[in-house]
């Protein structure tokens, strides 16, 4: 139902002129090879027609020789938090206002589109933040991503109440879960996040035990496919992770013990449930920055040396996991947890055991899927919108180029050039 999703609603304005993407080197998504010498019709804000670059440009079509560089399509990262951070100001500096950060977050959803990410999935932020920035997209004030968001995260009461803010609601009983469900709805979500464990971003929570009972998760996953909307799942221990593929949620989000449950990895398979391996995150934790190869790596983390070194171990298990649920057939989606490291993420998927292509996937296609928008995007076909992605070198042998913002040439949103290299700052 794409007019239930308000990520599809505040779309901006399509690209009103048709562009002729000639001499290309096609990776459409599906799971094939690069087509060579291809060409894609792009106008009204859709891919029109895919044929070849021997093909005469269409009537009142703009060419656009892309050289044999490599058209794929815009990147999804499925698990951001996407927050305008303000920077810590000095002692005595003025301090912040109330509205800065909202101007940080501007900065940072344009940042998004250099990087070639057309879609994002805001996993948890505080207050409206998200559905504040959508608007002012929708509304002309800037270019960003689509942007989905879960609203707040429905939680039982926990510590992560006390450490995250405004980004929780808190609830208890199946009773009140169903109306947390519905107030997300009411405030804009386009999916519901549930917490099934703790998060160890934090020293008071635990990925065991479940912090729901069965009813209260029942009642979350009940509500929202009753409604039409998908369910993800905050999900580290594997009690989580059980709860959350026996009731039917859509996406488990981290889920770094499953290899030590190979029966739920089938389950999963089975269900079509979808892995959010999260890799990037756990780095983050761990005070690794940029760093690809951790081993051997300086770390220098703003966490406690417990959660650091917690990290550390979770990025080993979180990596095996991600082995695992690709050998056992669970489909796999891209999310960075961090901000603006879409292909930061890639590049640690394919250190940590994923081949390039499967990555590759894991950022468009199967991004799409677990969205809930395979109809609209992650795949260059006719009829879907024309967010793309036109970089220098092949990602399929250079992973890295995904994290060159020196290497993006073209950035496509509903078929209007929004950033790269061909685009004037």
């Amino acid at each position: 139902m794409p007019h239930r999703f308000p990520a599809l609603i505040a779309a901006p304005a399509a690209g009103q002129q048709s562009l002729w993407l000639t001499n290309a080197r096609l990776f459409d998504g599906t799971g094939g090879p690069i087509r060579e010498d291809a060409a894609v019709l792009v106008d009204g804000g859709c891919i029109r027609r895919i044929g070849d670059a021997g093909d005469p440009c269409p009537e009142g079509a703009r060419i656009i020789d892309l050289a044999r560089r490599v058209l794929m399509p815009g990147l999804i990262d499925a698990h951001t938090h996407a927050s305008g951070e303000v920077p810590a100001v000095a002692k005595g500096a003025e301090a912040p206002l109330p509205g800065t950060a909202a101007h940080f977050l501007q900065a940072e959803l344009r940042g998004y589109l250099r990087l070639g990410v057309t879609t994002i999935r805001v996993c948890g932020s505080q207050g409206l933040m998200p559905q504040e920035a959508r608007q002012a997209m929708r509304y002309g004030a800037f270019r960003g991503p689509r942007l989905l968001t879960c609203a707040k995260i429905i939680s039982a009461t926990a510590p992560g109440g006390r450490f995250y803010g405004d980004m929780y609601r808190e609830a208890d009983g199946p009773d009140d879960m169903r109306r947390a469900v519905r107030e997300q709805v009411r405030a804009g979500a386009d999916f519901i996040k549930v917490m099934t464990t703790g998060a160890r971003s934090n020293e008071l929570e635990d990925p065991e035990p479940l912090q729901l009972t069965d009813g209260e998760l029942a009642a979350v996953v009940e509500e929202a496919h009753r409604l039409g909307y998908r369910v993800c799942a905050h999900a580290e221990g594997l009690d989580g992770c059980e709860a959350a593929i026996r009731h039917g949620v859509d996406t488990i989000e981290h889920g770094m013990y499953l290899h030590h449950r190979p029966d739920l990895l089938a389950a999963m398979a089975a269900g079509g449930q979808v892995l959010v391996p999260t890799l990037s995150g756990y780095y983050w934790m761990a005070g690794l920055g940029e760093v690809i190869d951790p081993a051997g790596a300086q770390a220098r983390p703003d966490m406690p040396p417990m959660l650091a070194e917690l990290a550390v171990h979770n990025l080993m298990e979180g990596a095996g996991t991600m082995r695992a649920a690709s050998q056992a057939g669970v489909r796999i989606a891209l999310g960075s947890d961090t901000n603006l490291a879409a292909g930061l993420e890639a590049q640690r998927m394919v250190h940590h055991g994923l081949d390039p292509a499967e990555t590759l996937i894991a950022a468009t296609r199967t991004a799409a899927e677990a969205l809930g928008l395979a109809d609209e995007l992650g795949t260059i076909a006719e009829g879907k919108l024309a967010d793309l992605l036109v970089v220098d070198d092949d990602p399929l042998t250079d992973i890295g180029v995904l994290a060159d913002p020196a290497r993006i040439h073209l950035v496509l949103q509903l078929g209007v050039p929004v950033a790269g290299a061909l685009v004037p700052p």
